[in-house]
């Protein structure tokens, strides 16, 4: 009997019956109740018995007769039901705390790994919105310079036209510079803010593009993430009109009011006037990440993002930022 007991051990973590069976038979042959113990333990810790609280209670009457029929033991029965409840049915409570401690442990790392991917996702995202604005930006100013070069009338143009695509290009590796500092150090400053709005809108008047700004955010007004997503929507926005509509007028406005902060970049084809030079359009190459990346960013700064078509046939990229967090 104790033979078959032991080996019955051996599956307890698959099946806990032959345990259960075995070490009962056990008990009430040769007296032994420590098989008893290990199989009600086993029963509950692995969760294999739904109704556990009947079997626990069967096996307690089991060796609360055992113990009653036992020489060496005392013959008071209070005494003999207390060690059968603590030496059989306390082991099955316990089994089942192990068994919920360790569901716990599993529930918390599965957790810690999905926050581990999500945190991934979102920092692979931020660097693709950062990738996408500071080489698109550039790519798109060289490439329309450089087609305007190869239209020009004379070499002081093209020398000037080279140029501008010569700093465009300084101009983006400092940025691709500061976006690889703050991944490798993880600190550092964003590039620009809104003190460098007024250099877009300059550049986008030296490629021939129609601007007009209104700009009333002193630097060092806004939180860094703010002027940051304002800097960001002036780019893109001032790309999408270099791809789409180059001969429109473009209205570009970044105001403070009270505790927000609202930036715009309006185009209106209807205002340019006839007989003007007409303004060559920059390539584009699809895509559609632009105007995804830049409602990221209003989101993650708790603003309003908003972009379509205008009344006059224009089209238009809008933002309302607070210039405090929701705890600020």
């Amino acid at each position: 009997m104790g033979v078959v007991t032991a080996a019955a051990m051996l599956v307890r973590r698959r099946t806990p019956w032959p345990a259960v069976v075995s070490s009962a038979a056990c008990a009430c042959v040769t007296g032994q109740a420590v098989p008893m113990i290990i199989a009600v333990y086993s029963m509950t810790a692995e969760h294999r018995v739904r109704r556990w609280q009947y079997v626990a209670l069967v096996l307690s009457a089991v060796y609360l007769a055992v113990d009653l029929r036992n020489p060496h033991t005392d013959r008071s029965i209070y005494l003999n039901a207390v060690r059968a409840l603590t030496l059989v049915y306390l082991p099955a409570v316990v089994g089942t705390w192990a068994y919920a401690y360790r569901r716990l442990i599993k529930e918390l790392r599965l957790g810690i790994r999905e926050r581990e991917e999500i945190a991934a996702s979102e920092e692979r995202r931020k660097i693709a919105r950062e990738m996408h604005d500071t080489v698109t930006h550039a790519v798109t100013a060289m490439v329309l310079n450089a087609g305007m070069a190869r239209e020009a009338a004379g070499p002081r143009e093209i020398g000037e036209l080279a140029t501008a695509i010569e700093d465009k290009g300084v101009q983006a590796l400092n940025e691709l510079r500061q976006l690889l500092t703050v991944l490798r150090r993880d600190s550092g400053d964003l590039p620009d803010g809104t003190e460098a709005i007024t250099r877009l809108v300059g550049e986008a008047r030296e490629s021939g593009l129609r601007v007009a700004l209104r700009l009333d955010a002193p630097p060092g007004t806004l939180p860094r993430q703010v002027s940051h997503a304002c800097y960001r929507l002036v780019q893109e926005g001032l790309n999408n009109v270099r791809k789409y509509a180059p001969d429109s007028h473009v209205l570009v406005s970044c105001e403070v009011s009270g505790d927000q902060v609202a930036v715009s970049v309006i185009d209106t084809p209807e205002a340019a006037g006839p007989g003007g030079r007409r303004v060559r359009a920059a390539p584009s190459l699809g895509g559609g990440y632009g105007l995804a990346g830049i409602r990221e960013r209003v989101h993650l700064a708790q603003g309003r993002f908003c972009s379509g078509p205008t009344p006059e046939g224009g089209f238009a990229l809008a933002a309302l930022l607070p210039l405090r967090g929701p705890g600020g």
